[in-house]
């Protein structure tokens, strides 16, 4: 009978780790994350991204046989439709696995912001919630005239 104790208690134990583990995980699914200074010079691997040098850029990375990659794409649409100046890339990463390997996509979906001067600046694994995604292209968005400028 002690035995059969020790194992269930042994399986809650590793149930228990393994849901925390979950839970960590998918916090940061589909966080945009801040990647780099705003001062460093533009990466010299993103010239045949086709990146915009008047607005900022989403570039994101799909699959055919990638079921979040949808919503992605639905968030990203809706995005664009409010920030008509955005640019919007999408590459699919078994076409063009080498774009992937350059900006060390692992997962998807995956998506990147870059702005006007072909720098990257956010992130996000997982599905981007299109509030963050908004907020983040109108920090880097050129205000137009006589537009109240973002604080």
């Amino acid at each position: 009978m002690s035995a059969l104790i020790t194992a269930g208690a042994a399986i809650a134990a590793a149930m228990g780790l393994a849901a925390t583990a979950g839970v960590l995980h998918n916090r940061r699914a589909g966080v945009l994350r801040h990647t780099h200074d705003p001062e460093e010079p533009p990466a010299p691997d993103t010239a045949d991204l086709g990146l915009s040098s008047t607005s900022p850029t989403i570039v994101h990375f799909t699959a055919v046989w990638c079921g979040p990659c949808a919503a992605v794409r639905r968030v990203i649409h809706q995005v664009c439709s409010d920030l008509p100046q955005v640019a919007h890339i999408e590459i699919d990463m078994d076409a063009d696995p080498g774009a992937a390997r350059k900006l060390s996509v692992l997962s998807l979906p995956t998506t990147f912001i870059f702005d006007a001067d072909r720098r990257q600046r956010y992130r996000s694994a997982g599905v981007p919630k299109a509030a963050d995604l908004k907020a983040a292209l109108e920090r880097l968005s050129p205000e137009t005239p006589g537009e109240v400028p973002h604080v």
